[in-house]
C-alpha cells in the first residue's frame, strides 16, 4: 500500500480555493451547494473545497491534518480520498433539504472522523484541549452537533452529522474487510 498523502495535496487545494475566494469576485457563488445545485451537480463536489471564513478554513485544516494524515496511513490513499469525498458529497446531499447553502469541508472531515473513531476507537486523540479516545472524541463530535442543531447559527450541523454517519459506515465497511 502506497500512501500518496492526499491529505496535504487536499489541504493544499483548500488553501487555495480559499485564496481564490478570497479575491475573485463570485467565486463562491460559482460553486457554493445552494437551490441550484440539483441542476449543477458539481457544486456537490465544490462546495466541500470552499470555506466561509479564515476560521471556518482553519479549524477544517487542523481537523483534516490531525485526523486525515492518521486514517490515510491506515487505509490507504485511494480509501482515505474516497471517505472523503464520499463523505462530504452525502453529506452535501442531506444538508441541501436544510439549508438555503452550504459550503466546507466539515461533512467530508467528520466522515473521516466517524471511520477513524470505528477503525482505531481507543487511540489517544488531541482535541478539546486534552487527549481522548478517538471513539469518545467521536461521540463529543455528535453531541455537540446534535445540540448545535436546535441553536441558530451559521454552522452546517446536519452536515458534519451526516458526514461522520457515513465515516462510521465507511469504517464498518473497512473493518469487515480487514
Amino acid at each position: 500500500m502506497r500512501i500518496k498523502y492526499y491529505t496535504f495535496w487536499i489541504a493544499l487545494i483548500l488553501i487555495i480555493v480559499f485564496a481564490l475566494q478570497s479575491f475573485i469576485s463570485g467565486f463562491t457563488d460559482a460553486l457554493i451547494l445552494n437551490d441550484s445545485s440539483f441542476s449543477e451537480p458539481w457544486r456537490f463536489v465544490t462546495s466541500i473545497f470552499l470555506h466561509g471564513s479564515l476560521a471556518h478554513l482553519l479549524a477544517n485544516l487542523f481537523a483534516l491534518l490531525l485526523f486525515g494524515f492518521i486514517l490515510e496511513k491506515i487505509i490507504g490513499s485511494e480509501k482515505f480520498l474516497a471517505v472523503y469525498l464520499v463523505s462530504g458529497i452525502l453529506a452535501n446531499l442531506i444538508a441541501i433539504n436544510f439549508y438555503s447553502n452550504s459550503l466546507g469541508a466539515s461533512g467530508a472531515i467528520m466522515g473521516i472522523i466517524g471511520a477513524l473513531a470505528i477503525l482505531r476507537p481507543f487511540m489517544g486523540v488531541w482535541v478539546f484541549g486534552m487527549i481522548l479516545p478517538m471513539s469518545i472524541a467521536a461521540v463529543i463530535y455528535v453531541i455537540v452537533d446534535a445540540v448545535g442543531i436546535f441553536i441558530p447559527s451559521n454552522i452546517g450541523h446536519i452536515a458534519h452529522l451526516s458526514g461522520i454517519a457515513f465515516g462510521i459506515i465507511f469504517g464498518i465497511i473497512f473493518r469487515i474487510n480487514k
